[in-house]
């Protein structure tokens, strides 16, 4: 039996035990810290209901102010809670700097705890040394598992132990979990907040200065509101099913509508360009889908013209034209070439007549001086001189090859003069034909010109129609499947709705859950913060939604905290009347530094105690940890289980680190 002070009940809260049940479906009977196998440095012993873990603060005359650290810290309450959560199942107690310490002042120590699962008992030992073996082993106590041989378990089967035991099947299906055997440890973050996150937020439950490795870091808020809503039962896997599918169908009705608004937007820069192009006005046309055929009458209009209009030049001799100009181009070649070649033969010509005209004086002299020779020596007759014996006299002149040279001259010369006549005659007459010839090649290729622009603008003109023609046709394609994906996106909002309505069907369905939570939530806050002070909870589009009236609604960083501390409370008092995938567990490791008053915060425990029966085992297991001093009335066994302070013996592990 439990004894009680002789307290004024709580008015406003009434929580009635689950029938049937004689003790916690889970509590932790006893921590044990070893230093060495065999040598215990600290043995905390708990109990169900109300277990206080104080840290006097020197100035409350607690413990000697000599000894003491001067602001009662250092002493242990948080390393107790992460070792308790260590042996709960989390991987880490402690930040690398604080483990490294331990582990060097003992390096075979380990922690061990003796829990109770649905009336089994555990032992569970771990190595917070250098050690890697781990241990969790039912049926037996913490001294039989360190008596035995048996080896090591590791972790796991008390973490499906708890999971399976002590949390239902859709909760677990329902929380967003990464990794099998994760339920019981995003339940164990929140039912043991870190110090560090100071009651600030109800979805804040592992802070990163902790140093903690629980899946709890690394989810949104969202995830951590499903989790919550999972641990209450006030959500369903059906919920979590459609939530997915909605999220799914959201992005695809944003696909659709994005897809929709493109679609609409190129069909409207089409339809302006194919107006601008066939100089219509957008009152020519009707709107949608209707505008496309008179569009496409437009454009097949316009390609008909350009078949039927006859240009001043047929472009299909274009090619009969351009072989034309190229005969006339090479006739006006060739009139240059021959031009070319005369005037470059005429000089030559003219200078061979000159030469010969020159060499003639000469050989007619030579032709009469040989008809009556004279000797050059002696200036006599030939005839004389030689009949005189005259030894230096030369022979006669040769009259007939100068008179047969004399002859090939006069008729080369002649020939020479024909040819050079023959040559300016030719000269003059090319001269004549090749100003024609030029202007006529010339003529011929302004025509090619002329006639390939034509061609061209026809072939640009047809061109363009036929994309106009293209573009006509694409806008109505571009109508259509914006028409569809409206259309779809229409039929995904339908869908949406439907699912929304449904997962607000299945809200409502578990809305009993939270007005039975916010009913206790509001009954802590009357008796926590006075009889003017209620709150509500409430679960809306934006989140979850705790609120505290106290002569209208109120938020201070004192009252923040109240409602995170009420909400766990709120949860646990549901717990300990069954019927939630959750146990009566919870762990609040300094709450008063959370900025709550000194009042308020004695009517805290006294609260948690009142929640004990008079008779019988308490169903819950509520374990806080404090520098302030306890009401006096609690500040004895069986509430208060442990002393610690800030000298080295006061200490959790009995020493400096």
């Amino acid at each position: 039996m439990s004894w009680q002070p002789d307290l004024l009940p709580p008015s406003g809260l009434a929580v009635k035990p689950e029938p049937g049940r004689r003790e916690p479906r889970f509590w932790v009977r006893r921590l044990v810290i070893w230093g060495a196998p065999g040598t215990i440095i600290r043995e905390i012993v708990l109990r169900p209901g109300l277990n206080i873990l104080w840290s006097p603060d020197p100035a409350d005359g607690g413990e000697n102010a000599e000894t003491a650290s001067a602001l009662g810290h250092g002493s242990g309450k948080t390393l107790f809670c992460r070792l308790l959560r260590y042996v709960l199942g989390e991987d880490r107690f402690s930040p690398d700097d604080q483990r490294l310490r331990i582990a060097r002042a003992f390096p075979a120590g380990m922690v061990g705890a003796e829990v109770m699962i649905d009336g089994t008992q555990w032992a569970v030992l771990r190595p917070v040394g250098t050690s890697r073996q781990h241990y969790a082993v039912p049926g037996v106590d913490l001294e039989q598992l360190l008596a035995g041989e048996s080896p090591a378990t590791g972790i796991e089967p008390l973490l499906q132990a708890l999971e399976s035991r002590l949390l239902s099947a859709d909760a677990v299906t329902s929380m967003p979990l990464e990794r099998p055997l994760q339920a019981w440890l995003l339940a164990l973050a929140w039912l043991s907040r870190d110090q560090e996150c100071r009651f600030d937020k109800v979805l804040d439950w592992r802070s990163a200065d902790s140093d903690s490795d629980s899946p709890a870091r690394g989810l949104s808020a969202t995830k951590l509101l499903d989790a919550l809503r999972a641990l209450i039962g006030a959500i369903t896997p059906e919920e979590c099913s459609l939530r997915a599918e909605i999220g799914e169908m959201e992005n695809r009705h944003k696909e659709a509508a994005q897809e929709a608004t493109q679609q609409a937007w190129a069909a409207d820069r089409r339809r302006k360009d194919l107006i601008d192009e066939l100089g219509l006005t957008p009152n020519d046309l009707p709107p949608g889908r209707l505008a496309v055929q008179p569009l496409q009458q437009a454009t097949r209009a316009n390609l008909a013209r350009l078949a039927t209009v006859s240009p001043d030049v047929d472009v299909t001799d274009l090619a009969a034209l351009r072989s034309q100009t190229d005969a006339a181009r090479e006739r006006v070649e060739n009139l240059k070439q021959s031009l070319a070649e005369i005037d470059g033969r005429i000089p030559e010509v003219e200078e061979m007549i000159r030469r010969m005209r020159g060499e003639l004086p000469g050989i007619s002299v030579e032709i009469d001086n040989g008809e009556t020779p004279l000797c050059r020596i002696c200036d006599v007759p030939i005839s004389r001189a030689l009949a005189e014996g005259c030894k230096l006299s030369h022979r006669l002149p040769d009259l007939e090859a100068a008179r047969r040279r004399q002859g090939q001259i006069k008729q080369e010369l002649q020939q020479q003069e024909s040819r050079l006549l023959a040559d300016r005659e030719r000269r003059h007459q090319i001269q004549q034909e090749l100003v024609p010839a030029q202007t006529n090649a010339e003529a011929l290729r302004q025509r090619v010109v002329e006639v390939e622009a034509i061609r061209d603008a026809r072939s640009d003109a047809w061109f363009k129609t036929r994309r106009l023609i293209d573009d006509a046709n694409r806008l109505e394609e571009s109508l259509l499947a914006q028409e569809q994906r409206h259309r779809r996106a229409e039929e995904l909002a339908g869908e949406l709705d439907q699912k929304r309505a449904m997962t607000a069907a299945l809200r409502e369905a578990q809305a009993s859950v939270f007005c039975r939570l916010s009913r206790f939530f509001g009954a802590i806050i009357h008796e926590m913060a006075g009889p003017n002070a209620g709150g509500k909870v409430a679960l809306d589009g934006n989140g979850l939604k705790l609120s505290v009236e106290l002569g209208g609604e109120r938020s201070t960083a004192a009252i923040d905290s109240l409602k995170v501390i009420a909400f766990d409370l709120a949860v646990m008092c549901m717990s300990i009347e069954g019927g939630l995938p959750l146990p009566a567990f919870l762990v609040h490791d300094s709450p008063r530094e959370a900025d709550l008053g000194l009042s308020v915060y004695h009517r805290l425990f006294h609260l948690v105690c009142h929640l004990e029966p008079k008779e019988g085992q308490p169903l819950f297991q509520y374990i806080v940890t404090t520098t302030t001093r306890p009401p006096n009335e609690l500040s004895d066994k069986p509430w208060l289980r442990e002393t610690l302070g800030g000298s080295a013996e006061a200490r959790l592990l009995k020493r400096d680190l």
